[in-house]
C-alpha cells in the first residue's frame, strides 16, 4: 500500500539525480456521490490528426501503477479495453511497478503517467523532483482508521492509550499524534507492522486499530462479516481530505508532449466516467485484465466506490487548490516540511478535457 511506498519515496530522494538515466527500468483505497457524471467527449478532429502525424499508428504510452491492480486502477483498464485510449491514437501499456516508486519511474523519465498521492507528490517536489499531479482519480479521501467493534476504537478519543499498526510513515505517526493532541489525550502506543495483513494483525496480533482503504480492506471486512469501527479521514478534518490517489507526470514530458498528455487524459477520463456508471461492468473489466484478483471482493468494492470517482466536482479529475494548500500548510505547521512549498506548481486542471 502506500504508506510502504512512501518510506521507499523518503531514501529514494536523497539519490534521485543519481538515479535519473535513460537505463529503461526493468518493469516498464467516502463520500456518497450522487451527481451526474461530467461524460468527456473526444476531439474528433485531434483524433485524427494525430493519427495523421504519426502515419495512421498509435503512439506507444506507459502508464504504471502505484500498487497491485485494484478499484482505484479501473478507469485507465476501462479506457484500454473500451478502446478510448485507441480513439486518442495511443497504445497505453499498463504496468506495475516492481521495485521501483510509480513516481521514481515518472521522474526519472522511465514511464510516461503514474499513478501517486497528494503527499507522495509534495515531498517529491520538495526534495527536487519535476513531477505535477494531472488529476485526482477519487475526489474524496477513502482512507480510514478501522478497528474491530471488540477492539473499542470508535472515535478519535478512544486512540489515547491503544495500540496502533503502524508502516513506519513520519507523515502518518505525526497525523497519528496531532488527533491525540487535539482530544487531550496519551499518545497511542504504535508498533511497525508493516504490510501485515490487517485482519491478523488486529485480531490475532496484539493490535487495536490501523489505516486502511474501505475499498480494500473494509469491503474485505463486510465479506468475511468482520464487523469494524470506522474513522474516515475525510470526516476528521477536511485538512485531511487530501487527494489519493492522483495521475502524475513529469515537467520535462509536460514541456514535450502536451498534446499527447491532453488525449491521454481525455481517454483515462472517459474510462473513469464510465466507471462511475457501470460498476459490474467495470469490476469484470478489471478482473479480465489481471489474474489472481479476488473477484467478490472487486465486484463489490466496484460497487462501493462507484460515484466517488468525480463526485460533486464539476468533472472527473478536478484538483481544488484550497485542498492542496491546506495539506501542505498542515505538514509545514507540524515541521515536516519548509515553508516555502508552491502547492500550485504541484498540480494542474489544464490538461484534463473539462479543465482546458
Amino acid at each position: 500500500m502506500k504508506r510502504v511506498m512512501l518510506i521507499m519515496l523518503v531514501a529514494f530522494v536523497l539519490v534521485f539525480f543519481a538515479a535519473c538515466s535513460d537505463t529503461p527500468a526493468d518493469a516498464v483505497d467516502g463520500e456518497e456521490g450522487a451527481n451526474e457524471v461530467t461524460e468527456p467527449e473526444g476531439d474528433s478532429a485531434g483524433e485524427e490528426a494525430s493519427e495523421e502525424a504519426n502515419g495512421g499508428e498509435l503512439t506507444p504510452v506507459t502508464l504504471v501503477l502505484d500498487w497491485t491492480p485494484n478499484t482505484n486502477h479501473s478507469g485507465a483498464y476501462v479506457a484500454q479495453a473500451l478502446g478510448y485510449f485507441e480513439e486518442q491514437g495511443l497504445d497505453v501499456e499498463i504496468i506495475e511497478p516492481g521495485d521501483n516508486l510509480a513516481l521514481q519511474l515518472v521522474a526519472a523519465g522511465q514511464a510516461d503517467f503514474g499513478y501517486s498521492y497528494q503527499e507522495e507528490v509534495t515531498y517529491g517536489r520538495v526534495a527536487g523532483m519535476p513531477v505535477v499531479s494531472l488529476a485526482a482519480v477519487i475526489q474524496h479521501n477513502t482512507s480510514c482508521f478501522a478497528a474491530p467493534v471488540e477492539n473499542g476504537v470508535a472515535t478519535v478519543a478512544d486512540f489515547s492509550g491503544k495500540t496502533y499498526g503502524s508502516w513506519g510513515g513520519e507523515v502518518e505517526e505525526a497525523l497519528l499524534d496531532y488527533l491525540v493532541e487535539q482530544e487531550g489525550g496519551e499518545p497511542a502506543t504504535k508498533i511497525n507492522i508493516g504490510s501485515s495483513d490487517f485482519f491478523a494483525a488486529t485480531q490475532d496480533g496484539g493490535i487495536d486499530f490501523s489505516w486502511v482503504y474501505y475499498a480494500t480492506t473494509g469491503i474485505e471486512a463486510e465479506l468475511r462479516g468482520v464487523e469494524l469501527d470506522t474513522i474516515f479521514l475525510k470526516d476528521i478534518d477536511s485538512t485531511f481530505d487530501y487527494y489519493t490517489p492522483v495521475i502524475v507526470a513529469s515537467e520535462d514530458f509536460l514541456a514535450e508532449n502536451g498534446d499527447l498528455t491532453g488525449r491521454f487524459m481525455t481517454a483515462l477520463s472517459q474510462g473513469y466516467c464510465y466507471c462511475d456508471a457501470n460498476p459490474a461492468e467495470a469490476a469484470e473489466i478489471l478482473l479480465a485484465a489481471n489474474e489472481g484478483l479476488d473477484a467478490e471482493l472487486i465486484q463489490a468494492g466496484q460497487e462501493w466506490i462507484a460515484g466517488q470517482y468525480q463526485a460533486e466536482a464539476p468533472y472527473w479529475g478536478y484538483q481544488d487548490a484550497e485542498i492542496w494548500n491546506s495539506f501542505s500548510q498542515w505538514l509545514i505547521d507540524r515541521g515536516l516540511i519548509e515553508d516555502g512549498f508552491v502547492a500550485e506548481d504541484a498540480f494542474t486542471n489544464d490538461y484534463l478535457p473539462q479543465g482546458e
